[in-house]
């Protein structure tokens, strides 16, 4: 059985993953935005009179998928981070899923959004709050992978 890498012992694994998270967010963000762009005149331009439900959808829908796929956001890919559960093994659609609506539960609560980045500053294995609570660890990616 697999696990995720021991903080103690193998401690590149989790240098520098908050601030490359920080800045995957900032890519993913980007991405999102020019996909909602992108899909603006599908909408007749009827979707800007709801862009921030578009947004959140969009973002929604990628993050899942993206997560699903190769355990890590396109931003997060650039970044060279993954998410892993916590017996090593990537991401599954359903776990996918979970840490996706944890992301957006946490945006929506900004007490919790707070809480979870002062966890990934503090914490051993930089654990956000959805991380922590659904065993799941960001670590820089595995050369071999």
């Amino acid at each position: 059985m697999t696990h995720t890498p021991d903080p103690q012992t193998q401690a590149q694994f989790y240098r520098d993953v908050p601030l490359k998270r920080l800045l995957a967010w900032v890519v993913d963000t980007l991405v999102t935005l020019l996909a909602c762009v992108v899909i603006l005149p599908f909408t007749a331009f009827t979707g800007l009179f709801f862009f921030p439900a578009l947004y959140v959808t969009v973002n929604f829908i990628y993050r899942v998928v993206t997560l699903a796929n190769r355990s890590a956001t396109w931003g997060m890919r650039l970044f060279a981070v993954e998410i892993r559960q916590a017996n090593g093994e990537r991401l599954d659609a359903t776990t996918a899923l979970m840490h996706t609506i944890g992301y957006a539960v946490s945006w929506a609560v900004a007490p919790l959004q707070l809480i979870s980045v002062v966890m990934m500053a503090c914490t051993e294995r930089k654990q956000g709050l959805s991380d922590h609570a659904l065993g799941t660890v960001a670590i820089n990616r595995r050369a071999a992978d």
